[in-house]
């Protein structure tokens, strides 16, 4: 699709002093640090409060070897009936609804191969880069730290289930990620590697060199992190509009109108609503994700990935973060409880010694999806407004290197190469 014209830039004696972010998830966080790295004010507008949106409750992987493009080939194979059904790992409650059709519409015409294919294309330089931003974050002053997952296990009933994911890592490969490593393991050799896992557990994949987080406390550090450079993160600070004032931009809370140089809009499935009167399009869908934890006998030595039924378990404490599923529904819409149980009983099977009906913290959180699968990242058509979001279900490990590149572009006003096949106008 063809680009919508940007209004041409303004020639500034001057690099923008004075930067607004919207939003203080992971990636409205990270580009505030970098920004603040290169010389920027920072104000941060947060409607709530800090990583109370899908920075909170997710499973907190930072997995470049996985970050894919959503819309692909197999996600069409579920079929009408899977999808409405609530206990299904991908639903789509049937109701009326434009922006929904039409975003279902740009998802399956970006769920074939060659589009996955270029998706990728695009993934790869991020993706590679992806853990030394988080390496940059922690020399810079960010305390909460990163774990290697090892091991990281990607579950299955048996080894002819397992071939899905063992064609997708060598696509992955293939597309521009020689990096990826990974080990095709028994049933058996799963099992002695993590004793927590049964008998049902027939094949599994290692895949190497990944780490996890604990999400919430990872973004209050980075938060903490941007306050000591000075920042200031406005909690309960809900942005009602963006204007473009010629030489900067007037950002109006329900408070006040303050005016910077240049705003990025990093709002998750809110996007569009103050993206698209300067020329931002794409539809964001909320693509929903629950989760909730509970105590076991013994904790798995790292991250657990059962690909089939779309259920990721993390070691957080004390307790097991179980999350999973993908629910296409307007994001301020109430937790479904049927999908925290469709979680705990897709995963009952696999676990031994997890009290999967001891449940706390039950949540539900709003992935931002975009139809093509690729994250919304650059300038609009107006010079000092910006957007970076829309990253699925992989914000949480691309955030920090999508802060490293949006500073640039915002800083230097200039595109940086990793971030062309994603722009926002597209």
């Amino acid at each position: 699709m063809r680009a919508r014209r940007r209004t041409a830039s303004t020639p500034r004696g001057r690099a923008p002093r004075d930067v607004a972010v919207v939003g203080a998830g992971m990636v409205g966080l990270a580009t505030a640090w970098f920004l603040q790295e290169g010389g920027a004010r920072v104000t941060v507008y947060e409607r709530d409060r800090v990583a109370a949106g899908s920075s909170w409750g997710n499973a907190g992987w930072l997995t470049p070897s996985l970050a894919a493009p959503l819309p692909e080939p197999a996600v069409l194979r579920y079929g009408l009936r899977a999808v409405l059904d609530p206990r299904s790992p991908v639903y789509v409650p049937l109701r009326a609804d434009v922006g929904l059709l039409r975003f279902l519409a740009s998802f399956a015409r970006h769920s074939t191969h060659r589009q996955w294919r270029r998706g990728m294309a695009a993934y790869g330089p991020l993706n590679e880069r992806a853990l030394g931003a988080f390496d940059a974050l922690a020399a810079g002053g960010v305390t909460a730290g990163t774990r290697a997952s090892e091991p990281f296990l990607a579950v299955h009933r048996s080894e002819g289930e397992r071939e899905g994911l063992l064609a997708e890592l060598r696509a992955i490969q293939a597309a521009g990620q020689p990096h990826v490593a990974f080990d095709v393991l028994s049933g058996a050799q799963a099992r002695t590697l993590e004793p927590t896992l049964t008998a049902s557990a027939g094949a599994a994949v290692r895949i190497r060199g990944q780490r996890y987080l604990n999400p919430p406390e990872y973004v209050r550090s980075l938060a903490d992190a941007v306050r000591a450079q000075g920042g200031v993160i406005a909690e309960g600070s809900g942005v009602r509009e963006l204007r473009d004032t010629g030489d900067g931009v007037a950002v109006t809370t329900g408070a006040d109108e303050r005016r910077h140089d240049a705003v990025v809009v990093a709002t998750g499935a809110w996007l569009g609503a103050l993206a698209r009167r300067f020329g931002v399009r794409q539809p964001v869908q909320a693509g929903r994700g629950y989760s909730f934890s509970v105590p076991v006998e013994r904790m798995p030595a790292g991250p657990l990935y059962f690909p089939a039924q779309r259920v990721a378990c993390t070691p957080l404490g004390d307790r097991l973060r179980v999350a999973g599923m993908m629910e296409f529904r307007r994001p301020d819409e109430p937790l479904d409880p049927r999908r925290i149980a469709a979680v705990a009983d897709a995963v009952r099977p696999f676990l031994s010694g997890a009290d999967l009906d001891d449940r706390r913290d039950e949540w539900v959180g709003s992935r931002p999806c975009t139809g093509d699968g690729l994250p919304l990242l650059g300038r609009t058509t107006s010079p000092h407004v910006f957007v970076a979001g829309g990253h699925g279900m992989w914000g949480m490990v691309q955030g920090p290197v999508t802060g490293m590149l949006m500073a640039q572009a915002v800083l230097k006003d200039e595109t940086p190469a990793e971030l062309r096949p994603f722009d926002p106008l597209r």
